[in-house]
């Protein structure tokens, strides 16, 4: 039996209700769940001693259930006269204190200020299907008539899906007469989540207009949002921030019903916020394995990525992902990374924060009851303190930040925010200052100095670093490339020029000055602000062997080349990056590849000079084939050393 109308505009004809209850009959139709399902968002705004009206009431259960549950001065009143009937008829003798009335809600006939709630459920969304004049100056009728019949402090709660007209029209009215509005997501219970077919792909929404006393004068408007059934609610500036975070709420409750009817979407990825501040906590990595055989204890795992480890190839790219998943032998394996500036006490902390949101992201086909097991890397969540947060005009965003490794050994980075997942510049720390030694030394000195000594000043930060070490294999790639140089056996004797185009924190200049005593290195970095980075963080510094210019490094190169005495140097050095993540090309930026450029490159080499690049086309083979061909059209092959890293 189809009750469906053949029009959305049918939902506002009484003729259509009329038939739709006469073919129903006595079973209830439940709009946007049941009372179970919304309970807990109405007993947070209602009291049972308040005065109820319920518009649209139909034959739901709703307010028969409030009724039992101790709020009995309920009115409910429908444009169809069947179901009014109906409603009575069921209801006479088990709940006489409530009343069914036949009634226009956009015309109804009730004393001003007659009710402390008033109650709708999905009927705003049943009026209001389309932006039309008519349609609209209809709900205009109907919003204001419950305005009127409102106490001050009364509040109308309307269950919605909270389509955006449907939510614009509603925010749109009740702040403009003064009102506080009020979005509050009704938490879906565990068993729609895993039941077989989910009520709505698309959550449903609690709005909460409380009227207040009208302030003459006053354009004051308080909008706020609250995400979870026990959360706080959030304040936002505008309608247009309320209706965006509506519509962020909505589409991850689409994903969530595409990732349970399907697998293998594809690269799907997500950040949980913080609920307080809005701030991503959590970035979630979906991972399907459908070649993984199906067992009972293999549906499903949460994978926590250690502190300072999400950028490891393993964990911060897709096919590193796809063969842990692989590894784990899990259907679909859930990847945690940990967001910086975010305070976490521990594993089971964060298993508790996220037990519930997770399971929504489950597949279908689990067992009712199924455990899910977090897994992690040496059963901890890493190490990570922020050292250092500072914003480059030209770079953005960046923070050097210290982590420990797979042996303990700490590590500081250099991270630009806007590519979050790409350490910039790495470098080891020293063993023996670790955080705990510094606190626990810093913590004797106390102890031991008498009360009004000063305490010793701190180390310098870049006075920890392991300048005999290199993090990165780029770098360690670029220094082996030194062995095809004239008599290598002798390059510590050989005095040698060296131009290193890209600072960042120095490691690559330093090595090279510290382990060629002969070297005399020029380094080009076009950010002031990352030579400050080098110095203070990183252990660099300047001397009569090493100095460095700030300026563009094609610039530099290009005003060498144009000089009638040139500079002649054994060895010229890429290390730099692209700002345009859309090039497919991060490092270096597509420019340092052009002919034109390379001959300039050319002219400024000895005879037998060695170019290195470093270069990394993310998930781009053919991009990587090709940029051999223009390098080895200018430079002999023994003098161009490209290292490819596709990452």
């Amino acid at each position: 039996m189809n009750l469906l109308p053949k029009s959305s505009k049918e939902f506002g004809s009484v003729d259509y209700w009329e038939k739709f209850f006469q073919q129903r009959g006595k079973k209830a139709f439940e709009w946007y769940g049941t009372y179970l399902e919304l309970c807990g968002v109405l007993h947070k705004y209602m009291k049972p001693r308040e005065k109820v009206l319920a518009i649209g009431c139909g034959n739901s259960e709703l307010s028969e259930q409030l009724y039992d549950v101790g709020y009995q001065d309920i009115v409910n009143i429908d444009i169809s006269e069947v179901v009014i009937k109906q409603m009575k008829e069921r209801n006479a003798s088990r709940r006489p204190q409530m009343s069914f009335l036949k009634m226009d809600m956009t015309q109804m006939e009730f004393p001003d200020a007659s009710f402390q709630v008033v109650l709708d459920k999905g009927t705003l969304d049943a009026v209001l299907t389309d932006e039309e004049e008519k349609t609209l100056q209809q709900v205009d009728r109907m919003l204001a008539e419950v305005g009127r019949v409102l106490q001050v402090g009364g509040r109308y709660l309307c269950i919605s899906l909270a389509q955006a007209h449907v939510l614009k029209k509603a925010v749109g009215h009740f702040s403009r007469e003064g009102w506080m509005v009020r979005v509050h997501q009704v938490a879906s219970s565990q068993d729609q989540v895993l039941e077989a077919e989910p009520r709505f792909p698309l959550p449903v929404f609690a709005f909460i207009m409380t009227k207040f006393r009208p302030i003459p004068g006053s354009a004051l408007q308080i909008l706020e949002l609250c995400a979870q059934e026990q959360g706080k609610p959030v304040r936002l500036e505008s309608a247009e921030r309320l209706a965006e975070a509506v519509r962020e709420r909505q589409q991850y409750a689409w994903l969530c019903s595409q990732l349970y009817r399907k697998a293998g979407l594809g690269n799907v990825s997500l950040d949980l916020c913080n609920g307080d501040t809005g701030e991503p906590r959590y970035t979630l990595h979906v991972v399907d394995s459908p070649t993984v055989k199906p067992s009972r204890d293999n549906h499903f795992a949460i994978f926590i990525i250690p502190q300072g480890r999400e950028t490891e190839w393993l964990f911060g790219m897709e096919e590193g992902r796809k063969q842990l998943a692989a590894s784990a032998g899990f259907r679909r394996l859930i990847t945690v990374a940990l967001h910086r500036g975010q305070q976490y006490e521990g594993m089971d902390s964060i298993q508790a924060e996220l037990s519930a949101r997770v399971m929504e992201l489950a597949p279908a086909g689990m067992p009712a009851q199924q455990q899910v097991p977090f897994l992690s890397v040496g059963g901890d969540i890493g190490v990570r303190t922020i050292q250092h947060q500072d914003r480059s005009p030209l770079s953005g965003d960046y923070v050097i930040e210290d982590v420990q490794g797979d042996d303990k050994c700490y590590f500081r980075r250099l991270i630009f925010l806007s590519n979050r997942n790409v350490v910039q510049s790495e470098a080891r720390l020293l063993k023996g200052v670790s955080h705990k030694a510094q606190k626990k030394r810093k913590k004797d000195r106390k102890k031991q100095w008498p009360s009004g000594t000063p305490e010793e000043p701190p180390a310098a930060p870049g006075q920890s670093i392991d300048k005999s070490y290199l993090c990165c294999e780029h770098h360690k790639a670029m220094i082996a490339g030194l062995a095809l140089l004239r008599n290598p056996e002798l390059l510590l004797e050989t005095p040698l020029a060296l131009l290193v185009v890209g600072l960042g924190g120095g490691s690559l200049p330093l090595f090279v000055h510290d382990h060629f005593p002969k070297s005399h290195i020029e380094a080009v970095e076009i950010d002031p602000s990352m030579l400050e980075v080098a110095t203070q963080w990183f252990g660099f510094s300047q001397s009569d062997r090493m100095k460095v210019h700030i300026a563009d490094g094609l610039d530099y190169i290009t005003s060498l080349a144009g000089r009638e005495a040139r500079p002649q140097y054994d060895v010229i050095m890429f290390d730099v990056d692209s700002k345009d993540p859309t090039l497919g090309m991060s490092c270096p930026p597509p420019a340092f590849v052009d002919q034109p450029f390379l001959q300039k490159v050319k002219s400024i080499l000895t005879p037998e000079a060695l170019n290195t690049q470093h270069f990394q086309c993310p998930r781009c083979p053919p991009l990587t084939s090709s940029l051999g061909s223009p390098l080895s059209q200018l430079l002999p092959a023994r003098l161009s050393l490209p290292h490819f890293c596709s990452i």
